[in-house]
């Protein structure tokens, strides 16, 4: 936008008279015995000025086009905030529900687990069959693959977050193990 706001300023100052300070000096002579004289030595020093006095339409459409280009680059920079903050709020409520997600299946889990104790118990015991404490083995095993897959997309969430207001996350930042 900074670039484009300078196009406004070039396309301005097109308007205004050219200024410009010269100097000349030189020998004068038609030998070179003269030229080391006084009288053939000369110099001059002064302002120009220059104003462009018909160019058919161009310093204003210049204007206008630099005009346009501004006018562009704000809502390009408006698109890119309002993705930026879109993306935010996207992700802010994506967390808030697997964290919700990730209670309910922190307790499917626990669950899970109790169940495959008690048929783990209940085989060792002899009052049923390994078939039982089989099916709560995989049970229980599908219940931590969901808490891990939840934790997964909290991360994933979590750097979606970072990076949606242009922050920046690469390895170095990471702490060392």
């Amino acid at each position: 936008m900074a670039a484009a706001n300078e196009q406004i300023g070039i396309a301005d100052a097109a308007w205004y008279p050219a200024l410009s300070l010269g100097a000349i000096a030189g020998f004068q002579g038609t030998s070179a015995l003269n030229w080391l004289a006084w009288p053939s030595r000369f110099w001059a020093v002064g302002p120009e000025f220059s104003e462009t006095l018909f160019d058919a339409g161009r310093r204003r459409a210049v204007k206008q086009s630099a005009l346009a280009g501004y006018d562009s680059a704000v809502v390009g920079y408006q698109q890119t905030t309002l993705n930026a903050f879109q993306q935010v709020e996207d992700n802010l409520a994506v967390l808030q529900v697997l964290s919700i997600e990730a209670q309910q299946q922190h307790q499917a889990t626990a669950a899970a687990q109790q169940t495959l104790q008690l048929f783990t118990n209940r085989y060792q015991g002899g009052v049923d069959m390994y078939l039982q404490a089989v099916v709560s083995q995989a049970t229980a095993l599908n219940n931590e693959r969901n808490d891990i897959d939840i934790m997964r997309r909290q991360l994933e969430a979590s750097l979606l977050l970072v990076k949606a207001p242009g922050g920046n996350w690469n390895r170095s930042q990471l702490p060392k193990v």
